[in-house]
């Protein structure tokens, strides 16, 4: 199996792979193609398929697994493959082997959640985070689950990943801003994402909160943070925000920034 991650220009190519996009095109010639973006364990990348597409779409469908055969090609400097010929392949590999995973073993990166939520003093956060973090099935999803399902740290271990991101920004932060409550912004950034461990439910730390018994000012406190990850949620004016909410928006925001540049652009156009 070629593994994606890997790819040489000019290089034959043949294996099982998920098909993340499916898509028909036309070219500027109207003719029809298939756009497609084939993932494995390694990475992803864009595919096109000429010949009969239409038979062969209807052989799969986005999210199958189908195995390849073709060659690598390359477009606007990256690789790019030209499929010759394809088939479901269901039963040729697990979906887990084809999903990509974190570049830092998930097991350590939870180490460095249970290490953070150590150094939360307050007593009510605290046990807030004992029992999130002590909870053995959500700690298994915790280490385990994407953070989103396509956008940033979509990958097996991206959620506990970008939570020890998050936090290790916020701790500095906290460090050069000592008027900032840095129990309070520590402990947000470790459990603001934590919903998406539990098919993106986000009111899971509402509920730990309470079953914890944190005072309701302490959890509105928190859950104000939270809620504010993303930036202003709906109908609340952007100058609405508590210090700590707006620290953590930002570290959000820098951390999810500088890992997209890192991982490189998406995958261009693919008409021919």
């Amino acid at each position: 199996m070629t593994p994606l991650g890997s790819l040489e220009p000019g290089s034959p190519l043949e294996g099982v792979y998920a098909v993340r996009r499916k898509e028909r095109r036309l070219s500027r010639q109207g003719r029809p193609f298939l756009a497609l973006t084939l993932a494995d364990a390694s990475g992803a990348v864009p595919a096109v398929l000429f010949d009969e597409p239409d038979y062969f779409a209807g052989q799969f469908e986005e999210g199958d697994r189908v195995r390849v055969t073709g060659r690598v090609g390359e477009r606007d400097g990256r690789p790019r493959v030209v499929v010759n010929h394809l088939r479901a392949a269901p039963d040729e590999a697990a979906p887990e082997d084809l999903l990509p995973r974190a570049h830092r073993d998930p097991d350590e990166l939870f180490g460095f959640v249970l290490h953070l939520a150590d150094e939360v003093g307050d007593p009510g956060l605290r046990t807030v985070l004992d029992a999130l973090t002590g909870d053995a099935a959500l700690a298994r999803d915790w280490r385990t689950m994407p953070c989103t399902r396509s956008g940033h740290h979509a990958y097996l271990g991206g959620l506990v990943e970008h939570t020890v991101g998050v936090a290790s920004l916020v701790q500095t932060l906290a460090t050069w801003h000592p008027r900032l409550d840095a129990d309070l912004l520590l402990a947000a950034a470790l459990v603001h994402d934590l919903g998406h461990a539990r098919a993106f439910r986000h009111e899971i730390v509402g509920d730990a909160a309470r079953a914890a018994g944190l005072p309701a000012e302490r959890r509105a406190e928190l859950l104000h943070a939270i809620g504010w990850h993303h930036g202003p949620p709906p109908g609340q004016a952007p100058g609405g925000a508590s210090p700590e909410a707006l620290a953590l928006w930002r570290a959000n925001h820098l951390e999810v920034g500088v890992k997209a540049r890192l991982e490189g652009p998406g995958p261009g156009a693919l008409e021919p």
